[in-house]
């Protein structure tokens, strides 16, 4: 080799040395710019303030705030409250639907039992009439029914309010018996004195006529002139219908007789004594409307638990897709911050050289 040959390759290699000491610093910042990137990612999800880094290394300034996901002066999104947000929702929507499917599956047979007990209540209502208006002297004892259970609409607080109605019309002074807790935990915050007896959990087993027979004795027992039952008569799977039935005592009932109000006298009585007969009809037919008010009351909270639960379905879905789209433009503005810093601080070092 000549003098002017190791020159030249002499140069050549300082050139590469300088080329690759250049790319080895370019590399080490773009590693000391990602990991700073994340740092500052961390401690601003950790602390909820918002990150919008403005000037690079250098002095040189970003370009990142146009690109920047989240509006300026508002609080960045942390991913991982968004996926715990999108966790929970999507088990929410597990659950109604499971309770949806309950409710449907149970829904036929109660709304067969409610139809059947009809035909106990229409022969009593023929005979001695529904008679509502009717003054007595006495207290009026008011019997709201409501379930045990919520989440079943608003068919618990129609029936609270029907009890607020019916007590103002006796004058504020109307016992009450309650059946079911949830018409329980409202009353008691309205009228807290007026309350007698309450009974809950009829409906964790079959209901059966025996049962409501023991509840009609318990009823009975107050000896009240007149009685009001409050519940839901099932008309379809959407459709309830908020329904007072009345029963009067044995000497109320004669009271009725006499003035021709109800049928009563029409019919040809044989057997036992007309006092004696109509203590008979009034203990019977306190027993069969309370067993088809139960019944009824329990089929349209079956029905309205399945409505409600399956908007709550629908809702949750909407909720879960509103999030995942949410996740998903945060990952992305995430990614694309990411990329522009580097860049910009690449930019940043070749044009300080």
């Amino acid at each position: 080799f000549n003098l002017d040959t190791t020159t030249t390759l002499s140069s050549r290699a300082r050139r590469s040395t300088s080329i690759a000491r250049d790319m080895s610093a370019s590399q080490g910042f773009r590693r000391t710019a990602q990991s700073a990137l994340r740092g500052a990612m961390a401690q601003g999800s950790s602390a909820g303030s918002r990150m919008s880094p403005t000037t690079a290394i250098g002095g040189a300034p970003f370009a990142a705030r146009e690109c920047n996901a989240t509006p300026f002066g508002a609080r960045s999104i942390s991913l991982q409250a968004v996926q715990i947000r999108m966790k929970s929702v999507g088990n929410i929507q597990k659950i109604t639907k499971a309770m949806k499917m309950v409710a449907a599956s149970r829904l036929k047979g109660a709304e067969t039992r409610a139809k059947q007990s009809r035909a106990l209540v229409q022969p009593f209502v023929r005979l001695l009439g529904d008679t509502p208006a009717v003054e007595v002297e006495g207290e009026t004892l008011v019997v709201p029914i409501t379930s045990d259970k919520g989440l079943c609409g608003g068919i618990n607080t129609t029936v609270v309010k029907y009890t607020k109605v019916l007590n103002e019309m006796n004058g504020g002074a109307a016992a009450l018996d309650v059946i079911g807790e949830k018409a329980r935990s409202q009353i008691a915050r309205l009228f807290p004195k007026q309350i007698n007896d309450v009974i809950v959990d009829t409906t964790k087993q079959p209901l059966t006529f025996a049962t409501v027979c023991g509840i009609a004795d318990t009823i009975m027992s107050k000896n009240a002139p007149k009685t009001h039952l409050i519940y839901n008569r099932f008309q379809s799977a959407i459709a309830f219908k908020p329904t007072v039935a009345t029963i009067l005592s044995n000497d109320e009932l004669e009271k009725v007789a006499e003035e021709g109000v109800n049928a009563f006298d029409t019919y040809e009585i044989e057997g036992p004594d007309r006092s004696e007969f109509l203590l008979d009809l009034a203990e019977f037919k306190m027993g069969a409307l309370l067993y088809n008010a139960m019944l009824e009351n329990n089929t349209s909270e079956l029905g309205s638990r399945m409505q409600s639960m399956e908007s709550s379905s629908k809702n949750a879905g909407e909720m879960l897709n509103k999030l995942t789209l949410l996740y998903n433009r945060t990952r992305q503005a995430a990614i694309t911050t990411e990329l522009i810093e580097i860049i910009s601080g690449a930019s940043a070092l070749e044009a300080k050289k």
